[in-house]
């Protein structure tokens, strides 16, 4: 029985309980992209505004679908497909479904690499639960996210922009922070993932300034894909030469 778990993570079951919840977020999208539109015609933007739109969405995205596909083969291997693929196109962060699956596994007395079916259910639901809260905040505060823009510029709309532009600073830099360290936590600057986000800050920062002097439309589109897939390479080869 303990063989066979991924019997269980691969069955029809799972397929159908995956594709379900897949159909939900797909149904998001719609809604959400439909609202958007019927958003920007009130606002009067332009047809060509909109379209322009899109397609920098759409070119930006191909970065990070592609890197979370190939990193959903590590989570494949031990949590099977239907799981992977549910969890990822929810959260889309193969670091912390393997982490939540690691604790769901350490509660039965077993590892990712030695599972069972308990420890495997007991994964799954770790990893729903552990990413609930999120939601959870998100549901109870995102209506209420303007006043404390309000709240933080005094009524300045100028400080808007400059506020946004600070906390996703944070959110990245918070992110790409861990590439530094190592697993005992001293810094280390030499590591192939410390110097793949070197060059692809690097590489993104050239880029849009040459877009933005030079008013490279098509490279401003896709300066973000061709900086984070220039720093995997170059973090692959710089670990092949460590």
């Amino acid at each position: 029985m303990e063989q066979n778990y991924l019997e269980l993570a691969n069955s029809p079951i799972m397929w159908a309980a995956a594709a379900l919840a897949i159909c939900v977020v797909l149904l998001q999208s719609v809604v959400f992209f439909r609202k958007s539109l019927v958003a920007a015609k009130h606002e009067n933007i332009s047809e060509k505004q909109i379209k322009a739109a899109i397609k920098s969405s759409a070119v930006a995205s191909i970065g990070p679908a592609i890197v979370i596909l190939v990193t959903m083969i590590s989570l494949i291997v031990s949590m099977g497909a239907p799981v992977s693929w549910m969890r990822l196109s929810f959260i889309g962060s193969v670091n912390y479904e393997a982490m939540a699956a690691g604790f769901g596994a350490q509660a039965m007395g077993t590892t990712l690499d030695n599972l069972n079916p308990m420890a495997f259910s007991c994964g799954v639901w770790v990893m729903c639960f552990g990413s609930l809260g999120w939601l959870v905040f998100t549901f109870l505060f995102t209506d209420k996210m303007e006043k404390v823009n309000h709240l933080l510029s005094r009524g300045r709309k100028k400080m808007v922009p400059i506020i946004s532009a600070g906390a996703m600073l944070g959110a990245f830099g918070n992110l790409a922070s861990g590439n530094f360290f190592t697993a005992e936590g001293s810094l280390d600057f030499g590591s192939a993932p410390a110097v793949a986000t070197v060059v692809g800050c690097g590489l993104m920062m050239v880029l849009t300034k040459l877009a933005r002097t030079k008013n490279i439309g098509w490279l401003r589109e896709w300066a973000f894909a061709i900086a984070m897939f220039t720093g995997m390479l170059v973090g692959t080869l710089w670990n092949k030469m460590m």
